[in-house]
């Protein structure tokens, strides 16, 4: 195997282990909060081995470390969001919501980055809207909880991303990764005494399958999926990788369809709305290339 197709492979595995995520969110038993505590714990600890204990974050700006540790709040923020709308309508959904982000990234982007505004952009990112409506229609009202908890976590990453973009170039991918969810660990700490406040019989530690799940979701889904996606774009362009990244959704609704049996709780509109959402997503990249200039590909 070439080492163009060993990436194709590579990244097609990382992505499918995203999509993995949301199904592994449904069957730990914790809390949202609690579950994205031991996620980025863990994380972090492999990340820690990763970065050569440490070694390579000296000599970083404590400035450019702060900001990274910002970002990593919201991250944290999106995870809980994430998982939360797990809790409160079912995977399949959750994926959805998230294919939103688009959307929001078309807006945020250019005032954020300030650039100039992609109008195509909006326009794609407007043609999800009818997409979620359907999604929305299709759903009982038990799970709107759930769809707006998708929807902002969504716009969390949108934002998180954005900025992790403006700074990406500061210092190694890994060193961003490990600031950042050691940041977000932090955070949850002090969320964790007023959840528990709230409610003191939430449980906090794992239990039976739980230990294997977590392990799963933060070893493989997150440390490895990162590190292949990494050494996967190495070897094929952007736009490859973008175009493959946008099957998160579909690789995660899926395994949720078979894993979850969601297919029992959703209807037809759904699957259309669905549709629609991933559709446009899909064809972000194609219509981007269509309208801008096509990149240098021989310099990447």
């Amino acid at each position: 195997m070439n080492k163009t197709k060993q990436a194709y492979f590579e990244l097609h595995i990382a992505v499918a282990l995203f999509g993995l995520t949301a199904i592994l969110g449904d069957l730990i038993s914790l809390s949202a909060t609690v579950l994205v505590w031991w996620r980025v714990l863990i994380t972090s600890m492999s990340l820690f081995v990763l970065i050569r204990f440490g070694k390579t974050l000296k000599g970083l700006p404590k400035s450019l470390i702060l900001k990274f540790m910002g970002i990593g709040v919201l991250i944290a923020l999106h995870w809980i969001t994430f998982f939360g709308s797990i809790k409160f309508s079912n995977a399949s959904i959750c994926l959805v919501c998230m294919a939103t982000a688009s959307f929001f990234t078309s807006i945020l982007e250019p005032l954020i980055l300030r650039e100039k505004i992609k109008y195509y952009e909006i326009g794609l990112g407007l043609l999800i809207i009818p997409g979620m409506f359907l999604v929305v229609q299709s759903t009982g009202s038990d799970m709107i909880f759930g769809i707006l908890l998708g929807l902002t976590s969504a716009l969390l990453a949108a934002v998180f991303t954005i900025l992790n973009k403006k700074f990406v170039e500061t210092t190694d991918s890994m060193n961003i990764t490990f600031i950042e969810l050691t940041s977000a660990w932090i955070f949850i700490c002090f969320l964790l005494p007023i959840l528990f406040w709230n409610d003191p019989n939430l449980s906090f530690m794992p239990v039976g399958m739980d230990w294997v799940y977590l392990g799963i979701l933060a070893l493989l889904c997150t440390t490895l999926a990162f590190v292949l996606s990494l050494r996967a774009l190495k070897h094929i362009s952007a736009f490859a990788a973008n175009l493959t990244v946008n099957l998160e959704p579909v690789y995660g609704i899926i395994l949720a369809y078979f894993i979850l049996n969601e297919g029992e709780q959703l209807s037809t509109g759904f699957y259309y709305g669905a549709a629609i959402i991933i559709l446009a997503v899909f064809f972000y990249p194609f219509i981007k290339s269509f309208f801008e200039p096509k990149p240098d590909l021989s310099r990447q």
